[in-house]
């Protein structure tokens, strides 16, 4: 695998001046996606309401495919697509039945905390948070929790998206939890970020991921694997979810396809699966492989580590300090996050704030060019 910045240019050369360090977010799409892009429309023009045809006989099942392989998934037929994940959420939470518990943790992405707390307002919910930090002891107190009481659904990242510490080993973490409550792993922040081998757990553990961030590929482009053993029927359902059981009559009790497609919608842009096709070509043309974007992140992170003396940002703690137990980001505790993040753009650095944690994302779309670059803009914090 040689440089790979070459083949990020249309995004790059958009605006030559800015630095995108926010690869945890906003992911460049590489060159490869315009051309998928305007496959999408190409596709619309010449075929009209037919291009579901296309999509779901050619797009989609490719899509399937990369996702699947990717995972270690046997069956690409669980893997289901929707707009965003919390639509995938929705669909979880409405198995469940009224007032389920839910165990997670205090530091889950807003597509899930932020529903789980208006459910808990409603009284709709109750929920129990596990600390994530400290890191090293999650799993064990995540375990610890299941065991105490019974829950319906435990649900957590695979990589914190607050911090960028990575859950290690997520197959002796699930098979410690008891048999009953429903499993899901967030995995957006490790999804093509940590390697990731769902083959032990297929059968028992949701799996949530999209596009918009180390799958380079944007919008509209989330995906749910649906363990063998999940319900058969969420109540929050599209017509989507019906493909492979159209046929049913109506009146009786709502039909669903077989597989991850009973947890799909409805009608929603599949530009997005353009694009991610196109993606997940361009990695295997290149020889790119998650273990090596995550090598090359850290390479990159070490050398902006090494050159902060002098800056505003020497002594300011990581959260992370470990490399082995972080992935594409580095993450600093520091009370001027939201500040330095507003001085940072000013000075054309694209970075990110969480309360009071500031966060640098390091990606295949950077060389070692880039990241001195941005320590000489670190000047700019004061």
């Amino acid at each position: 695998m040689g440089p790979l910045k070459a083949h990020f240019q249309k995004f790059l050369q958009a605006e030559p001046g800015r630095l995108h360090f926010a690869a945890h977010s906003h992911h460049p799409w590489p060159d490869v996606t315009e051309a998928a892009h305007a496959q999408a429309w190409k596709d619309a023009a010449q075929y009209a309401d037919e291009k579901w045809d296309v999509v779901f006989d050619e797009v989609w099942p490719e899509a399937q495919h990369h996702v699947a392989s990717e995972l270690g998934l046997p069956d690409a037929g669980t893997v289901t697509f929707a707009p965003n994940t919390h639509a995938f959420v929705l669909r979880l939470l409405s198995c469940l039945g009224p007032r389920p518990r839910v165990l997670t943790t205090d530091s889950e992405f807003h597509s899930f905390e932020r529903q789980l707390r208006r459910l808990e307002e409603a009284g709709a919910v109750e929920a129990v948070r596990v600390p994530a930090e400290p890191f090293h002891t999650f799993p064990d107190r995540l375990v610890e929790a299941s065991r105490a009481r019974r829950f319906d659904l435990v649900f957590f990242s695979q990589v914190f998206f607050n911090s960028g510490a990575v859950v290690g080993d997520l197959t002796s973490l699930v098979n410690a939890l008891p048999e009953g409550p429903l499993v899901a792993v967030d995995g957006y922040h490790g999804f093509l970020a940590v390697p990731t081998d769902l083959s032990p757990l297929h059968a028992r553990t949701f799996y949530l991921g999209g596009g918009y961030k180390y799958a380079m590929a944007g919008e509209n482009a989330c995906f749910l694997h649906v363990p063998s053993g999940a319900p058969a029927r969420p109540v929050d359902t599209g017509w989507f979810a019906a493909f492979g059981a159209l046929e049913a009559p109506r009146g009786g009790e709502v039909a669903y396809g077989p597989g991850g497609i009973r947890f799909a919608g409805a009608t929603f842009d599949p530009t997005g699966l353009y694009r991610l096709n196109a993606v997940m070509r361009w990695r295997q043309s290149v020889g790119l492989t998650t273990a090596e974007s995550l090598a090359h992140a850290h390479r990159l992170q070490r050398r902006f580590l090494g050159g902060l003396e002098g800056t505003a940002l020497s002594g300011v703690p990581l959260v992370v300090p470990e490399a082995e137990g972080r992935g594409h980001y580095l993450t600093f505790r520091t009370q001027k996050a939201r500040e330095w993040t507003a001085q940072l753009r000013e000075a054309r650095v694209i970075t990110d704030a969480r309360e009071d944690r500031l966060r640098f994302g390091f990606g295949v779309y950077q060389d070692s060019r880039d990241v001195d670059a941005l320590l000489g803009r670190l000047n700019a914090l004061t």
